[in-house]
């Protein structure tokens, strides 16, 4: 038996200033600098000597790089059965008395303040002046410009209240939050800690699972109790009344204005939320740009409505904005049925938002009546279903109505007071197959009171029975409510429900019933021989299964278009190509008004060339790709909408509702669930104020580095061949600064390396990439790969894109090359990483018109040799993903995907990816 790795405890501290986190390994330490010292210089001398990569004009996404190998060359040597829900009654907080208000001074002139958002001076903002937060006591009198903040409460060094101390708290959010262990096992690992330390006359931190539970109950923070209320049919009864009409509809939720004032308060978000409107341009051309929801049009006129209140002024704005979405827990054990409502703040970010990051909270489970098939399609049960949602929504939001026409005080994060205003928000066009008109509240109760019921929904869609929640609520109109929905519209409306089931109906009609399923059997082997990439969801059977989610249909998007091109007309897939770029484009972090101009180009080649369908399709007039046609307006009103997709409810299910779920023992589980996410919610609010308020415990005040144990085994690097460079140098990337032509230099002259070369079998890039999914600031990882046995089946050698001109826009600055090897050597007591690569040629000097991609071969010399040459792997901006030119050829049953790069000589480019790609290839 090999010897035991020894137990290292932490050893290695974070040098940043008031710092006192300590960590076991140098990635958590890196991980650690990187999200919360990003502004730090990194520890250590830069080196000097190593070649410095050429830089590309940043598009928008803007890709600053940098590629490391996986080395550095410098250092080679359920609840308890006691539980009883919370009463029906919420009381209210008391409400300050109004602000007093100072002498009118510039900051209160209807003049907006323009700021830069960087360092740079590359972008600034004009910020609402009248509604900009401005800080007060917590009896609502503004303070003076410059006043300090008050200083923030000092916990005493040993208060983990109420956990004894900081090894019973991590222990409890590793059982519950991490792992969730049973009540059965949490009995057992208890018994066993107690256990290993009777020799010590110690105890564990918890007695059982009941005193962790009622440990966890205890805490304060982040605690909103669970409310109920129940709703029941009051209309008229027919002479043969349905069951549903006697059934009462249970609805729970928690308080939404104490969860918006949760998470304005959480520290976590201290540079990732925006207290007022702003509008954000360009330096160098003042052009306009959106982002994140403050930044629309829509904040700004809430804001100039409000301001019309003068005690209003200095105030900030509150967006409310809400989701609601059924979801199935279990498909295979019958009616396992769900409505949560989630609840979010405009203020925050659209990336912490998208990470959820606590800025997302469950605040409900509305009712989902049930009645059988006969009763099911009746007029008065399909209403009474609509108006159940909207009335349990105007209840559930009940108490926002005071901060919604009345400004209250928020205690926030540096404990400054600040008068807030709430308000909801969106807006939408409902007439599909014309220009139409903008709806509105009094529009509609005006032709609701003047018109027949039938004409209102035939002509209008207007139920006229249905009162909107938003009635009931100041500056609400339910068709401002609306906003876009990338995932249900886009992604698996008009892609996949639209375009992708066209493809099929248009092989059917125009080939025989055999001929077209041997058509697509051939496009579902092309998509499965798509060569992996970093981040890219395989097909090995092709797309045609049943069970589609919202990731399957965003990764068919990514492969389908190069499947289909040799078997349909151009114009077919030329509606493909434009209806992924409008997505690619809407789905970006930042939207100028050139992307805007892009969009609506994009939709206008859609709607041209979709016209081919028309053989299949009897109408284009669908809800779904109508709703394209809005995008613009909408983008100009909210910011960037991969902030408000329904992915991020689809995605939250799963911690609010599934996993829940599954840690019930399924019997009346809708109140185990409710427990579970109130104990998430105080764990998570206890971990955000334990680090806001670092207290170290009494057996951590100092941790001493800890020298090797012996027996412990060093990670070594892989077998270090013996290469002669110059058998493999053909043309090494050189030192941008020497203005020597290395063919001028004799090959004798080279510098000579006697020593080993080290071989690795990958490396990591990491870029900036904030519209793709990312770590904190934007950042994104990805590996790449040279390993001759990947997972002990087959060599897997990932395509890179190499910088070649900084002054040339897209892929006319760079060029693909395939990763032969990683190596590194020493020369001079420098280290230098490198690379072998061979490289791929360009086909044409444009992207193919039908798909928009580039078209790359393989390069190779007179002799049929290979072109290869070594870099330094600081030329390298980031792995490229190549998809092979099928053609109209059948591709064989026996083709995998990792024999495709050597299979096929021509390949596009693909721009589709993901999101940085297609900002850097387009």
């Amino acid at each position: 038996m090999p010897p035991r790795h020894a137990h290292h405890l932490l050893q290695l501290p974070c040098l940043a200033p008031g710092c006192a986190r300590w960590f076991r390994n140098q990635s958590g330490l890196t991980q650690h600098r990187c999200s919360h010292h990003s502004n730090l210089p990194a520890p250590g001398p830069p080196p000097q000597d190593l070649i410095s990569p050429p830089q590309l004009p940043p598009p928008h996404d803007h890709p600053q790089q940098s590629l490391s190998p996986e080395f550095h060359p410098r250092y080679f040597s359920p609840p308890p059965q006691d539980f009883s829900l919370p009463p029906l009654g919420f009381s209210q907080p008391p409400q300050p008395s109004p602000p007093t208000l100072p002498e009118p001074t510039h900051e209160d002139s209807n003049d907006a303040d323009a700021e830069f958002t960087d360092e740079s001076e590359r972008y600034y903002r004009m910020h609402h002046s009248v509604l900009n937060r401005r800080p007060c006591t917590a009896d609502g009198e503004f303070v003076p410009h410059g006043t300090p903040p008050p200083p923030i409460p000092q916990k005493a060094p040993d208060n983990w209240s109420p956990y004894r101390n900081r090894i019973e708290f991590e222990v409890a959010e590793f059982a519950f939050k991490k792992c969730h262990m049973s009540a059965k096992n949490l009995d057992f690992l208890c018994d066993l800690i107690a256990a290993s330390l009777a020799k010590h006359h110690d105890t564990p931190p918890f007695a059982d699972h009941k005193d962790l539970y009622n440990v966890i109950d205890a805490a304060q923070l982040g605690d909103v109790p669970w409310q109920s209320f129940s709703v029941q049919y009051t209309g008229e009864h027919p002479e043969v009344v349905p069951p549903w009409m006697n059934d009462e509809f249970e609805v729970w939720y928690r308080d939404p204005r104490a969860m918006a004032h949760n998470i304005l308060a959480n520290p976590t978000f201290k540079d990732e939320i925006d207290y007022a409107p702003f509008h954000e341009y360009d330096a160098s051309d003042d052009m306009h740009q959106w982002k994140d929801f403050m930044s629309g049009d829509w904040a700004w006129q809430q804001a100039d409505t409000i301001l019309k209140d003068p005690e209003t002024h200095g105030s900030a704005l509150v967006p409310i904005i809400l989701g609601s979405d059924k979801t199935t827990v279990s498909v295979g054990t019958g009616n396992n049925e769900y409505y949560p409502l989630y609840a979010s703040i405009g203020n925050v970010h659209n990336n912490v938002r998208c990470a959820h990051h606590d800025a997302l909270v469950i605040i409900g489970f509305l009712a989902i009546p049930k009645t059988d098939k006969k009763h099911s399609k009746d007029d008065v049960y399909r209403i009474f279903c609509h108006q159940l949602f909207h009335s349990s929504l105007s209840a559930i939001l009940s108490s926002l109505k005071s901060a919604m026409s009345k400004y209250e005080v928020q205690i926030t994060k540096n404990n400054w007071c600040y008068p807030v205003s709430l308000s909801i928000g969106a807006r939408i066009q409902t007439d599909l197959d014309s220009g139409g008109v903008y709806r509105c509240r009094e529009h509609t109760d005006f032709i609701i009171g003047e018109l027949h019921e039938d004409i209102l929904w035939h002509e209008y869609g207007i139920i006229s029975d249905l009162v909107p929640f938003t009635n009931d609520f100041p500056r609400a109109d339910i068709h401002e409510l609306l906003s876009f929905d990338l995932l249900h519209q886009l992604i698996k409306g008009a892609f996949k429900d639209h375009l992708v089931d066209w493809v099929v109906k248009y092989l059917k009609v125009m080939h025989r019933t055999k001929q077209a399923e041997k058509i697509m059997s051939n496009i579902d082997r092309r998509v499965a021989a798509v060569p992996s990439f970093s981040g890219l969801r395989r097909f090995p059977q092709g797309h045609d299964f049943k069970q589609w989610t919202g990731d399957d249909s965003k990764a068919l998007m990514k492969v389908f278009l190069p499947a289909i091109k040799g078997h349909v007309p151009g114009d077919m897939v030329r509606a493909f190509r434009a209806l992924l770029e409008f997505c690619y484009l809407v789905w970006r972090n930042v939207i100028t008004e050139d992307t805007l101009n892009q969009i609506q180009d994009a939709l206008s080649r859609f709607h041209r060339y979709r016209k081919i369908f028309g053989l299949v399709v009897p109408t284009f007039s669908l809800p779904r790709q109508h709703s394209m046609t809005h995008y613009v307006d909408m983008i100009r009103l909210f910011g960037a909408p991969n902030g408000l997709c329904s992915s991020i409810t689809e995605s939250k299910h799963i911690k609010a509702v599934k996993e829940p779920w599954r840690w019930s023992n399924r019997h009346n589980a809708l109140g185990q669930m409710l427990v579970t996410n109130q104990r998430l919610d105080k764990l998570a609010a206890s971990h955000v104020d334990f680090n806001q308020h670092p207290m170290p415990d009494e057996d951590e005040q100092a941790v001493p580095a800890i020298a090797p144990q012996p027996g412990d085994h060093a990670i070594e690097p892989q077998p270090v061949m013996n290469i002669d460079n110059d058998e493999i140098v053909d043309n090494p990337m050189r030192n941008r600064d020497d203005r020597h032509d290395p063919k001028d230099i004799p090959t004798g002259s080279y510098p000579q390396n006697k020593g080993k070369l080290q071989v690795f079998n990958s490396a990591s890039a990491t870029f900036l990439a904030p519209s793709d999914p990312s770590g904190v600031g934007g950042m994104r990882r990805e590996h790449i790969c040279a390993c001759p046995l990947w997972r002990n089946e087959y060599p897997r050698n990932d395509c890179v894109f190499i910088n070649t001109n900084s002054d040339a826009q897209g892929m006319r600055g760079l060029e693909a090359a395939r990763i032969i090897c990683f190596f590194s050597f020493i020369h001079d007591w420098e280290g230098y990483p490198c690379a072998l690569i061979q490289w791929l040629d360009k086909i044409g000097d444009c992207a193919n018109e039908d798909t928009g991609m580039w078209m790359v071969g393989p390069s190779f010399h007179e002799d049929g040799s290979r072109n290869l040459a070594v870099i330094h792997i600081d030329t390298t901006f980031r792995a490229a993903h190549l998809i092979p030119i099928y053609g109209s050829e059948y591709i064989p049953h026996s083709l995998k995907f990792y024999h495709s790069i050597d299979s096929f000589c021509s390949f596009y480019v693909n721009k589709f990816a993901d999101h940085h790609a297609f900002e850097i290839v387009s």
